[in-house]
């Protein structure tokens, strides 16, 4: 992906980025991490905070042992625009209800990959 990504090409990197969160076996998780976020690549949310794709593998299975079985899902399009770049999620509980909600504004390196993510999470 360069600059000129689509829409689609940015949705299927953001599904990637939610099967990350969702994928509980390492190996695969990590095989996820190295296709969607760059080597140097940071996120950041209230609660959480990973540097590198070690960091952001190793703060996504810390949140799978403190929530387990539950998933992400996007909660809508990504929005691309000339000053921002954002999605929201819902987390899903093992039933299948709504946790929390939030929206991820993103930046992608030069190579179309994942750069940062800052995450909010709104108020329950």
């Amino acid at each position: 992906m360069s600059s000129q990504s689509t829409t689609t090409d940015v949705a299927a990197l953001i599904d990637r980025y939610i099967a990350v969160w969702n994928e509980t076996d390492p190996a695969a998780r990590r095989a996820l991490i190295d296709v969607t976020w760059a080597e140097n690549a940071t996120y950041r949310d209230p609660a959480l905070e990973g540097s590198g794709r070690d960091g952001i593998d190793a703060m996504t299975a810390g949140f799978q042992r403190a929530y387990p079985g539950h998933t992400f899902e996007r909660s809508d399009e990504p929005q691309i625009s000339r000053h921002e770049q954002r999605f929201g999620w819902r987390l899903l509980t093992l039933t299948g209800e709504v946790f929390l909600t939030g929206e991820d504004v993103y930046e992608l390196s030069a190579d179309g990959l994942l750069q940062s993510i800052v995450g909010t999470v709104d108020q329950p």
